[in-house]
Formats: C-alpha cells, sequence, structure tokens
C-alpha cells in the first residue's frame, strides 16, 4: 500500500535524484542548457567591470571616447545576456515538459501492469493526483527553478570571486553575513520539507474525493447527500488550505528573514566603502563593481532561498511518484513461460483451489474446489451472495494466484502462461458492463483493436445492438460520456456483448447481466448471450436459475465451496440448497408474472 500519511518521509533533496534519470535521453540538450547557463552567468558577472570601467573611465575622467567605447561594451554584453537567456530558458523549459511528459508515460504504463489488488488498497483519486499534480511539480522544477538554482549558484560563487578580486576588506564583511543567511535556510528549509509533503498529500485526498463523487453522482443526488458531501469536500479543502497556509508562511517568514540580513549587510558594506572612497583608497567604480558583486551575491542567496523550497516540493513529489514506479506486481509472467497449443479450445481443470484475499488474510474465500470444464461446455455457478462465485472468475482470469491448488488451461497451469497469451483466448463481460469515455467505435474494439469495420457491424447485429446504435445522434461515432452514461443498462449490455463477440474468445466468463434488466431488454440480451455462448467454453454466474437451466452442468457453491454438482433436474432432487433456492425464485416469478 502506498504511504499517504501527512508525515514527511524523506529528510534530504536527494530524494529528487531519482527523476534524472529521466534526463539521460536528452544528453544533448542538457549539454546546450549547460553552456547557455555558464555563458548566460559569465556575461552578468562580467556586467560589473563594465560598470566599474564607465564610471572611472567615462564618467571620473571625463573621457567621451572611453564612455562610448565602454557603453558599446555594455551593449554587447547585454546582447549576449538575452541570447544567452532565450536559449537557456527554452531548452530548460522544453526539458520540464519532455520530462514530465514521460514520467507521466512511465507511471501510467506501470499502473497498468499491476495486479487489481493493488487497486483495492490504493484510491485511483489519489494515485490521479500523483500523476498530474506531481509531475507538474517536477515540470516546474526542471523546467525553472532548478536552472535558476544552478544559475544561482554560479552567480554566487562567480560573485565571491570577483568581490576578492576587487576589495578583500569590504569582502570580509560580506562574509560574516554569510552564515546568517544560510542559517535560515536550513531551518526554516526543513519545516518547509516536512510541510511540502503534508500539503501535496491533502491536495491529493482533494481530488481522490471528487473523483469518487462525481462519479457516483446519481447516488450523490439520489440519496439527497450533496449537502452532507459539500460538508465533508469542504473539510478536506480547509485541511489542504491548512497546510499549504503553513508552509507560505514558513517560505515567507525565510524570504523576509534572508531580505532583512541581506539589505543590512549591503548597507554596512556600503559605509565602509565608502568611508574608504573617501579616503582615496578605492575609486567610485571600484565601490560600484564591488556593490554591483555583493548584490549578485545576494541576490543569488536570496532566490536560492526561495528554490530551495520549490526543490524540496519535487521531492516531495518524486518520493510519491517513485512509490507508484517501484510498486510491485504480485501477478507477473514466469521467466520462461510456455506456449499454448497451435489449436486452442478451451478446456478448464481446476484442482483443490484455495484462496483468500489479501486484505482479508484469515477469511477464506474459496476452499477445495474442484471442477473439469471441457472445450464447449456451458458450467454455471449458483449460490447465495458471498458463496465465492465472482473470486472464482477473477482467479481465473488470473487477477490473483491461488494459495493453494491450481487452475489449468488448455493442461497447463495458468502461473507457467504469459499473461497476454492467456488472455487473449479469454472474454469477460461483467454484470456492470465497463464502457470507457469515447465513442462507439473505440468501445467496440477495445478487446480487439485491428479489429474492421466490416467485423464491428456484424458484431453489433450479433449481439442486438445494431439498432439503437444507428439512431444515436452521430450514429457509431457518437460520444457515450462516462461509463457509457448516455446508454439505458441493456444497450451498454448488448455493446458489451457485441465487443466480446467480436473478441472471438475460446473461453467466455459471463457475469450474468440480465438480472437487473427489464423484460425485454433481457430478452434481447438474452438472445446475444446464446449466439455469443455457441461453440465456446463457457462460464456464467446464474443470479436468475431460469437462465441455466438448460447448462451442461451447474455448480452449487457456499461459503466459498463447491457443495453440489449436476444438471438442473439432478441437482433438484440431490441439493437442498439449490431446491430451496429455485423455489424461492421461481415461486417470486410466478408471483410477479400474477
Amino acid at each position: 500500500m502506498l504511504d499517504t500519511s501527512s508525515r514527511a518521509k524523506s529528510k534530504q533533496l536527494s530524494n529528487f535524484l531519482p527523476a534524472f534519470r529521466f534526463l539521460r535521453p536528452y544528453k544533448w540538450r542538457i549539454l546546450l542548457a549547460g553552456i547557455a547557463l555558464v555563458t548566460t552567468a559569465g556575461v552578468s558577472l562580467s556586467l560589473g567591470q563594465g560598470l566599474r570601467l564607465l564610471i572611472d573611465q567615462g564618467f571620473v575622467a571625463g573621457s567621451s571616447e572611453a564612455l562610448t567605447q565602454t557603453l558599446l561594451l555594455f551593449l554587447v554584453l547585454v546582447t549576449l545576456l538575452a541570447l544567452g537567456t532565450f536559449l537557456r530558458f527554452y531548452l530548460v523549459s522544453w526539458l520540464g515538459e519532455r520530462v514530465s511528459a514521460d514520467l507521466r508515460k512511465a507511471v501510467f504504463r506501470h499502473l497498468l501492469q499491476l495486479h487489481p489488488g493493488f487497486f483495492e488498497t490504493n484510491l485511483s483519486g489519489e494515485i490521479q493526483a500523483r500523476i498530474t499534480a506531481d509531475t507538474t511539480v517536477l515540470q516546474t522544477v526542471i523546467g525553472s527553478s532548478l536552472s535558476v538554482a544552478l544559475r544561482n549558484v554560479l552567480l554566487f560563487l562567480g560573485g565571491i570571486a570577483w568581490l576578492f578580486w576587487t576589495n578583500p576588506k569590504l569582502t570580509s564583511i560580506v562574509l560574516i553575513a554569510v552564515p546568517l543567511l544560510v542559517s535560515p535556510v536550513v531551518i526554516f528549509g526543513r519545516r518547509v520539507r516536512r510541510l511540502s509533503r503534508t500539503s501535496q498529500d491533502k491536495v491529493a485526498s482533494v481530488g481522490a474525493y471528487v473523483g469518487e463523487a462525481l462519479q457516483h453522482i446519481k447516488i450523490v443526488q439520489g440519496m439527497n447527500h450533496q449537502q452532507v458531501d459539500e460538508k465533508s469536500f469542504s473539510q478536506h479543502v480547509e485541511s489542504a488550505f491548512d497546510a499549504g497556509i503553513q508552509r507560505i508562511r514558513q517560505r515567507a517568514f525565510l524570504i523576509a528573514i534572508v531580505m532583512l540580513l541581506v539589505l543590512g549587510s549591503v548597507g554596512g558594506m556600503l559605509w565602509v566603502g565608502g568611508q574608504d572612497v573617501l579616503a582615496g583608497r578605492v575609486t567610485p567604480g571600484e565601490l560600484a563593481a564591488f556593490v554591483f558583486y555583493a548584490l549578485i551575491v545576494a541576490s543569488s542567496l536570496g532566490f536560492l532561498s526561495e528554490v530551495i523550497g520549490d526543490l524540496q516540493r519535487a521531492a516531495g513529489a518524486t518520493e510519491r511518484l517513485m512509490e507508484l514506479l517501484e510498486a510491485k506486481s504480485e501477478i507477473t509472467d514466469p521467466i520462461s513461460p510456455q506456449s499454448l497449443p497451435s489449436l486452442v479450445r478451451g478446456s478448464l481443470e481446476i484442482n483443490d483451489l484455495h484462496f483468500c484475499y489479501p486484505s482479508r488474510p484469515d477469511s477464506f474465500a474459496l476452499q477445495a474446489v474442484n471442477l473439469n470444464i471441457e472445450p464447449g461446455m456451458t458450467m454455471a455457478l449458483v449460490g447465495p451472495s458471498g458463496a465465492g462465485k465472482s473470486t472464482l472468475l477473477e482467479l481465473l482470469l488470473r487477477f490473483y494466484d491461488p494459495l493453494q491448488g491450481s487452475i489449468h488451461f488448455e493442461g497447463i497451469d495458468l502461473r507457467y502462461l504469459a499473461l497476454q497469451e492467456f488472455r487473449r483466448h479469454i472474454a469477460f463481460v461483467p454484470q456492470q458492463p465497463t464502457l470507457f469515455s469515447a465513442n462507439v467505435w473505440e468501445n467496440l474494439c477495445y478487446g480487439q483493436p485491428d479489429a474492421s469495420k466490416e467485423e464491428m457491424l456484424a458484431a453489433t447485429r450479433d449481439a442486438n445492438a445494431e439498432e439503437f446504435l444507428d439512431k444515436l445522434p452521430q450514429g457509431f461515432d457518437s460520444f457515450l460520456g462516462e461509463q457509457g452514461v448516455r446508454l439505458s443498462g441493456g444497450q451498454r449490455q448488448r455493446l458489451a456483448i457485441a465487443r466480446a463477440i467480436l473478441r472471438d474468445p475460446k473461453l467466455l466468463l459471463l457475469d450474468e447481466a440480465t438480472s437487473a434488466l427489464d423484460a425485454e431488454s433481457e430478452r434481447m440480451v438474452q438472445e446475444a448471450l446464446l449466439r455469443l455462448m455457441q461453440e465456446r467454453t463457457t462460464i456464467v454466474i446464474a443470479h436468475r436459475l431460469a437462465t441455466v437451466i438448460h447448462a451442461d452442468q451447474i455448480a452449487v457453491m457456499d461459503q466459498g465451496r463447491v457443495v453440489a454438482l449436476g444438471t438442473h433436474q439432478q441437482l433438484l432432487h440431490s441439493s437442498p440448497l439449490y431446491s430451496r433456492l429455485a423455489e424461492l425464485q421461481f415461486r417470486q416469478e410466478a408471483v410477479q408474472a400474477a
């Protein structure tokens, strides 16, 4: 599980370093940006000498020619500074955008490979916030703050060198102030680093809450829960606001103290330097150059005190992103996967299967399950809620591995097969169909990306879906909305069945989709399912027994065990649980019909 607590795990900016590996493919751009950075820093430092010449040889000496030459030199330096700044800003900003994009793709690619159990303990909204907000922080730092920090480090070091060269005595005054400037940076920097992580976690929780509320907006409104959710959301927002204000307050204190110390030390330096000018020990140009370099040194420290907060935020953001990238999937391909036969028929064999969910290690979801499913057979799973039916389907898809026992597909243990090779022979139609925020074409070909339009149209005809899809405002180009919200339940189910038909699987897994539909929708969906099940091995979870009366075999499950196995007629006489379920359900349907 990801660490989403408010405490700061990191104590050092070194947590930012893993992000640098995303810069490696762009070495030449980094080199050019570095050259531009050094050039602009050097030109900025050279302006001090231009200022000294301008005053001593132009103004003080009263030479018009020297003044003109000095101003021309000054103009050349300023032009170089402008060109170098343009190149540095463009290249560094490009790197920030590029690294942010690469990092988002890397995190998303890794998330797609993680086992479903990972997302049971980690909120999708929290993960989304990390991919968006945290990568934006890194983009800002790499594309701006980091280059500003490096530039000011160069200006600081170069300024100190020029200060010593110009006037060692005055430089000693400046150096006395440096420890005073560094101390608050260290003290307040630690607090800012801790509060930055807290602030980012709070903002992520806000995003997670919004995503969940909007995703279930019909339930929110149907339950008149708006005011409660609004109040709860306000508490999340205010918590994030308080965390952000604490961080801003510490940064404000840091900036104010640095400014006070900087300007105070500059004032002291001017007083001492002014005495030397009056005594004739230094020239006005030297004092002006010294003040220029002192201001560069002081301002560079001031910028660094501000940038340090951004770098600490980036350290927290990097840490959170690396947690995602370093998360390990518990379901992986074998080192040397076995190959399925050239002709896959769809046989399944389940031997002594035991399983419990990671979040509930003391409670078995499946116990000693044994089933043998021949190619082309229809196996129905029935039983009360919580009997383990859906869990068995999740293991057949290898979303989890059993604690004990095995599942064999075509005679090969699923753990010895490559996940993609095995799953490409399976289609799964859940009770609540999953549609994506796209048009009909994109939803149809989700499981078969290279399908032609003719194949997709044929699949919709077989699924009894073509008629209502043609009537959509833009036909098959119509946008279906989030989770297919623009379609009815029966229409969504038929579109999901068409997608499964298009996949042409050998093994079909159905979490029966007719229990929540009206009679007409159920009839059309049932017809589509019968076409889909032809000549395929099918395992169907039956919530309504009338739909599986003609199944080849029915497995009755209770408390994670298969307690009876047989046909409908056999189970009516041999299984008290099945007989009771059938009696209750058929009696209810008879009452409804009457």
